[in-house]
């Protein structure tokens, strides 16, 4: 039987933290993929349809508000988790139509992220 890999898409203009994430999520068999910016992350969205994706708000370009609203538009429902500074948590739970699924403020608890995230695609998880 083939099973598919769970795929990840880590959206973050830091570069460290884009690949302390990649690391651990490839060391626990997932199928990751890294954007620097918003317009990489569209992009990649389209291409690779992940199942998750990890996403900062404040980027170069196009917003991570704005993305969150990209991915609540599409056909393709998408589990969204937030990581980012936590004024910008506010922001987003004050100003955004489409929630994400979870929130983590930074600096995060790695082994909390990982934990979320592998209970959210292993379950039936509210999508945007």
């Amino acid at each position: 039987m083939l099973v598919l890999k769970k795929k990840l898409l880590i959206v973050d203009d830091q570069y460290a933290i884009r690949k302390l994430l990649e690391e651990m999520f490839r060391s626990e068999d997932y199928e990751t993929f890294e954007a620097c910016n918003g317009e990489q992350a569209l992009q990649l969205l389209d291409q690779e349809a992940p199942d998750l994706v990890l996403l900062d708000m404040k980027m170069p370009g196009l917003s991570g508000l704005e993305l969150i609203d990209m991915i609540g538009q599409r056909e393709r429902k998408t589990i969204v988790v937030v990581i980012t500074a936590y004024k910008e948590l506010e922001l987003v739970q004050r100003t955004n139509q489409f929630e994400p699924t979870m929130e983590f403020a930074k600096p995060f608890d790695i082994y909390e992220v990982k934990d979320a995230v592998r209970d959210l695609l292993h379950m039936d998880a509210v999508v945007i």
